[in-house]
C-alpha cells in the first residue's frame, strides 16, 4: 500500500510539474485522456445547458403518451467522431434538424468553460455537419511548428493558428497579400518565416527594402533582385510589369484552343502550361510600402505614381502570369494618397499584427469583420508575434509565427542560394555579393552585399 501511495504521489507530482513546464508533454501524456473522459462523460448535459439540445420528434412524444411512458429527453447533436491531436480534441458532430451551425459557434466560450479547454472553434464542414477543435493549453504561447506539414508548391506553413492547426501562405489560393504591424510587433519574423519556407522552392524572389535594405539584403543570396531606394524600386516595378506582360504573350502563343484540345489543357495561366515552358514564378516581398507612397518634391509625386501604378497592376494581372505580391508596412491608410485603397481591394490575403491605431486595422479588416478589427486593436505588446489573419471571405484566426532570428533566415537562404533562378529582366537589379559595404556607402541596385 504504501509503494502504491508513493507511486501515486511521484506521478500526480509529475503529471502537475509537465502542465506548469511542458504544457505540451502534460496533453500527451495525461491531459488527451483526462480531456477525452471529461467530454464524454459531460457531454449531454453540457449541451442542455448551452441550449444546444432539440425535443425529441412528434411520433416518439405520440408513442410515449399512447405507452403512458416517460417523455423522451431533449437530444443533442450526434458525436460522428473524436480525434485526439497534439494540441486538444477534434469533434465532428451531426446537427439535429433545426439546428444551425452558428448556434455551435454562438456556445464555444461556454463550451471552452465546461470541459475545462483551452479554447474552443467550430467550423462548418458540409451541410449539417460541423467540426469542433478544442485546445488543451495555450499553443500561441510557445509556438511549436509540427515536425511534418503539408507542404506543396507555392505553398508555405508560416505560423501556427489558436486551434492548434498550422497556417499555410498559398499563393495560388490567395495570391496577393497584406502584412501589417507596429515596430516590435513581429512583423519581420513572420516576414523571415515567410523567406524561408520560399527558400527551398522553385521560386524567384524579389525584394524592395526601403530601410537601405536592413531587413532584406542579409538574405540577399536567395533574391534575384533587390532594391534599397525609391528610385531603384520604381524601375524594378516597371522590369516585372514588362516580364508580366511578356509571359502573357507567351501563354497566348500556347493555349491551343482547337477542337481537338481538351478543355482542361487549355491555358490560362503559367500553371497551365508545360513544365519546360512554365517561367518561373516570382514573389514580390515590399517591405515598408509607406516609403514607396510618400513625397516631397513633384518629382517625387511623379516617382510615387509610377510606383503606385504599378504595383496596382502586378496585383489585379500578375496572378496568371506567375507573380506575387506580398505588401508589408507599419500603417496603411488612404493618407498615403491616390491609388492606395485600389491596391488593398487587390491585396486578397490580410494580416495584421500590433497596431498602434484603429485606423490601420479598419483598412486591413474593415471590409472582411469587423470581428477581426475588434481582435486586432486588442494584441498586447508583450505578445510579440501574434497576428490576426483573415481573407476575403470573411473568416479569420489568431496565429503566432514562430521566432526565427536574422542569422537563422540568413542560413536557410545561404544553403538553398543555387536555386535562385537566373532572370535576364532582373538581372541589373541582381545583388552582387563580392565584399563587404561600408557604412557610409549607398547601396545601389548592382552594389555589393556582405555575404
Amino acid at each position: 500500500m504504501t509503494a502504491f501511495t508513493v507511486t501515486l504521489v511521484l506521478v500526480v507530482a509529475a503529471a502537475g510539474l509537465l502542465r506548469w513546464r511542458r504544457p505540451a508533454w502534460y496533453w500527451l501524456t495525461f491531459g488527451i485522456t483526462f480531456a477525452a473522459l471529461r467530454v464524454l462523460v459531460r457531454y449531454a448535459s453540457v449541451m442542455d445547458a448551452c441550449g444546444l439540445t432539440v425535443p425529441a420528434p412528434r411520433w416518439r412524444l405520440a408513442f410515449a403518451r399512447m405507452t403512458n411512458r416517460p417523455v423522451p429527453e431533449s437530444r443533442p447533436p450526434r458525436i460522428l467522431r473524436v480525434r485526439p491531436t497534439r494540441t486538444g480534441l477534434v469533434l465532428r458532430l451531426k446537427l439535429r434538424p433545426g439546428q444551425d451551425a452558428f448556434d455551435i459557434a454562438a456556445a464555444s466560450d461556454r463550451l471552452r468553460h465546461s470541459f475545462s479547454m483551452y479554447g474552443v472553434t467550430s467550423r462548418e464542414l458540409r451541410s449539417g455537419v460541423v467540426e469542433v477543435r478544442m485546445t488543451g493549453y495555450d499553443v500561441l504561447k510557445r509556438v511549436q511548428m509540427p515536425a511534418k506539414a503539408d507542404t506543396r508548391a507555392m505553398r508555405v506553413p508560416v505560423a501556427l493558428r489558436e486551434d492548434g492547426s498550422v497556417h499555410y501562405r498559398d499563393y495560388r489560393a490567395i495570391p496577393h497579400a497584406l502584412t501589417l504591424g507596429a515596430t516590435e510587433s513581429g512583423k519581420s519574423v513572420y516576414q523571415r518565416n515567410l523567406v524561408a519556407g520560399l527558400a527551398p522552392m522553385d521560386v524567384a524572389l524579389v525584394g524592395i527594402d526601403c530601410k537601405q535594405g536592413v531587413e532584406l539584403f542579409p538574405l540577399a543570396r536567395r533574391f534575384s533582385a533587390l532594391a534599397d531606394n525609391p528610385d531603384t524600386a520604381a524601375e524594378l516595378l516597371d522590369a516585372l510589369v514588362a516580364r508580366m506582360e511578356d509571359v502573357y504573350h507567351l501563354i497566348r502563343a500556347e493555349q491551343r484552343i482547337t477542337a481537338d484540345v481538351p478543355d482542361a489543357e487549355i491555358a490560362a495561366d503559367i500553371w497551365d502550361l508545360p513544365d519546360h515552358l512554365r517561367p518561373t514564378p516570382i514573389v514580390v516581398l515590399v517591405d515598408e510600402v509607406a516609403e514607396l507612397a510618400l513625397f516631397a518634391t513633384k518629382e517625387e509625386e511623379k516617382r510615387r505614381d509610377r510606383i503606385i501604378t504599378a504595383l496596382v497592376r502586378l496585383a489585379q494581372l500578375g496572378r496568371a502570369a506567375g507573380i506575387y505580391l506580398e505588401v508589408c508596412g507599419q500603417r496603411f491608410g488612404s493618407e498615403l494618397g491616390k491609388g492606395i485603397t485600389m491596391l488593398r481591394a487587390q491585396l486578397t490575403g490580410r494580416t495584421a499584427h500590433r497596431v498602434n491605431d484603429e485606423t490601420s486595422a479598419n483598412m486591413a479588416f474593415g471590409d472582411i469583420s469587423p470581428d477581426a478589427v475588434l481582435a486586432a486593436i486588442q494584441i498586447p505588446a508583450e505578445m510579440r508575434g501574434l497576428a490576426i489573419a483573415g481573407d476575403s471571405t470573411g473568416g479569420w484566426h489568431r496565429i503566432r509565427a514562430p521566432h526565427t532570428s536574422l542569422r537563422q533566415a540568413a542560413n536557410i537562404c545561404n544553403r538553398h542560394a543555387d536555386r535562385n533562378p537566373e532572370l535576364p529582366e532582373l538581372a541589373p537589379f541582381r545583388p552582387a555579393l563580392t565584399g563587404i559595404v561600408a557604412a557610409s556607402a549607398p547601396l545601389s541596385k548592382t552594389a555589393p552585399v556582405t555575404a
